[in-house]
């Protein structure tokens, strides 16, 4: 009994180490096979996969399949493939690697049969829909791949997104476009997958490409006309429309549905506030005007009575030059709204467009400062709205020269908002107060304790403001230079342009060797632009970056250069270049990220992503 136990576990071990030993081999005939394959030594690789397959075919069929097809060996490629759809009939996708083989040989008669049996064969699951579909597509047969998605489609999954995007690689944009638009009426929570869809799809944003495609918005007009009651055709519609800035396009589909479903102008309402952050004023009118037609009776009557007043506003004095006529026309009509709404919430909207006309255009602070205290004496004022009428009241001060006024009023917001944006705003506002009157040593002083604030447009301010003193006093303790510039300053809030010009370029006259060269001409070409003089503001923004571009105000010069390109001379061409160079020459800096966006826009990019 004591030998036959020590038999049976010399057998078990002998067996173990044989078992070992072909486990092994396999291991390494595996090794080798997929060696010579990635290698694309087939015929060597072959040897190997015909023995694996024949273990193990499920696994082992596709490497096989493909190394038999390399070496055209179409009859041993045609065999393994029938065996492998004879044992699963959930294999009828196989049936596109058998026409692949009798398209190799030259038998289009089999591979056309081959194509339609795996569509034949195809179980109506949609795993196996794509696999399907999938196969067709790896050898670009897309006719085939649609032909698959169309046989099994059902109401619960149509395979619109899936048939788009063989469309997209069949370049057919219009088949595309309308399977996009297809799976949007067919559910309409759909809408903001296929703009996105439809956005990527159909490339960069160029004259015809992305959502200014015109293929799109002719297809979809289409359907509009076809079937007008289906809102979400004309909502997609208003979105293309906001996309290529046809604001005034918009406009009339969105008055449109407002009038069919009588929504009561809030679609039309939403759409001003877009126009105006666009700069849209006349769109932005036009729709303000619509519901003001409307009556006192709409629920946005008041407010759009309000609100067109403050695009009339931004219209006329956005403009280089606004007339005098156009001023008196403007202010005649916000007295007339401030009488109207004197007990409103509204009001204090009407008479901030009110004071800053008088006090920067119809040269009239004494009227402003009466309308922001006369403001500031109303009860039940919110803190932070009481504490911006501060600081416009403290700005109209300064206009009119008093300064002591003036710091008063921001040190008080300073003080009731020491941690805040506002505050901050205020204490900044303070120091440059300091700067306009020649204190630089406070004024620096100020500046350096804001390099930290939270807001990081007062803290890229706060640093300017102590850098331009730093350099333009430094180690010389003649300051007239800086005080002559720091007065220029001041005029120009003060509008007072010509004057400011002339103070600036006494400086050069009197102070040959003033280290404020790039400063001049940066707050030069600010006037200029205000003034619409935009070859002369070119001129400025060019001498910076050929003579100082590497001192404080070459990267602001290169953005500026590249929006006044874009939004006042036109040149798209010369914006988007100008742009880019902000990205290469000024990696550094604040408006790099803008300055991306804005490239990317010009580029005709989808942002939306």
């Amino acid at each position: 009994m004591k030998y036959l136990f020590k038999y049976l576990i010399a057998c078990v071990i002998i067996l173990a180490g044989l078992s070992l030993s072909a486990q092994r081999t396999q291991n390494n005939n595996e090794k080798l096979a997929l060696q010579y394959f990635e290698q694309k030594e087939f015929d060597k690789a072959n040897v190997y996969f015909e023995s694996l397959f024949d273990q193990n075919p499920e696994i082992w069929y596709p490497h096989y399949y493909k190394s038999l097809f390399a070496v055209k060996d179409y009859s041993k490629a045609e065999k393994i493939t029938k065996k492998q759809i004879k044992a699963n009939k959930f294999n009828s996708y196989l049936y596109v690697n058998l026409g692949r083989v009798y398209k190799a040989q030259g038998d289009e008669k089999k591979e056309k049969e081959a194509y339609q049996k795996a569509i034949k064969e195809l179980v109506p699951v949609q795993a196996y829909v794509q696999l399907m579909a999938t196969s067709f597509l790896e050898y670009d047969l897309f006719d085939y791949a649609i032909e698959t998605y169309n046989k099994v489609k059902s109401n619960d999954y149509p395979y619109y997104y899936e048939k788009a995007d063989v469309y997209k690689r069949k370049n057919d944009l219009k088949a595309m476009i309308n399977e996009y638009l297809d799976a949007l009426e067919f559910r309409e929570t759909e809408i903001v997958n296929v703009q996105t869809n439809l956005q990527n799809s159909l490339g960069y944003d160029d004259d015809e490409g992305g959502i200014k495609n015109p293929l799109l918005k002719q297809e979809l007009q289409k359907r509009i006309q076809k079937n007008p009651e289906k809102t979400v055709l004309s909502e997609f519609l208003i979105f293309i429309q906001k996309q290529q800035k046809d604001f005034e396009g918009a406009f009339v589909q969105s008055r449109a549905l407002d009038k069919r479903f009588n929504e009561g102008g809030h679609r039309v309402f939403d759409l001003a506030t877009i126009c105006v952050s666009n700069k849209q004023w006349e769109t932005a009118k036009r729709c303000y005007e619509y519901i003001i037609d409307k009556g006192p009776d709409n629920l946005y009557y008041d407010a759009a009575s309000v609100d067109i007043l403050h695009v009339e506003y931004l219209a006329v004095t956005q403009k280089p030059q606004p007339t005098q006529e156009e001023l008196l026309a403007l202010e005649s009509k916000l007295n007339k709204a401030k009488d109207k709404y004197t007990s409103s919430s509204l009001k204090a909207e009407i008479i901030k467009s009110l004071a800053m006309l008088e006090a920067y255009y119809m040269n009239r602070p004494g009227t402003a400062i009466i309308l922001l205290e006369d403001l500031l004496k109303e009860v039940g004022i919110d803190p932070v709205a009481k504490a911006d009428y501060k600081i416009m009241l403290a700005d109209i001060y300064l206009v009119k020269g008093e300064i002591w006024d003036a710091s008063l009023l921001y040190s008080q917001v300073e003080k009731d908002f020491k941690y805040e944006a506002i505050g901050q705003e205020a204490k900044f506002k303070n120091a440059k107060l300091s700067f306009y009157a020649g204190d630089f040593k406070w004024a620096k002083a100020q500046a350096d304790v804001l390099k930290g604030a939270t807001t990081k447009l007062i803290a890229n301010d706060a640093l300017d403001l102590s850098l331009i003193i730093t350099d333009a006093i430094g180690v010389d303790t003649n300051d007239i230079p800086l005080k002559l510039f720091s007065s220029a300053e001041l005029m120009i809030l003060q509008h007072r342009y010509t004057d400011a010009i002339a103070r600036m370029d006494s400086i050069n006259q009197l102070f040959s060797t003033n280290t404020l060269g790039d400063d001049i001409y940066y707050k030069k070409a600010t006037i200029y632009q205000s003034l619409g003089k935009y070859p002369e503001a070119e001129s400025m923004y060019k001498n910076i970056l050929e003579f100082y571009p590497t001192e404080l105000y070459g990267d602001d010069a290169q953005f500026k250069l590249a929006e006044l390109y874009e939004k006042n001379i036109g040149d798209k061409e010369k914006a988007k270049a100008t742009y880019q160079e902000v990205l290469t020459k000024y990696p550094g800096s604040i408006y790099v990220v803008e300055a991306r966006k804005r490239y990317r826009e010009l580029r005709g990019d989808n942002l939306s992503n």
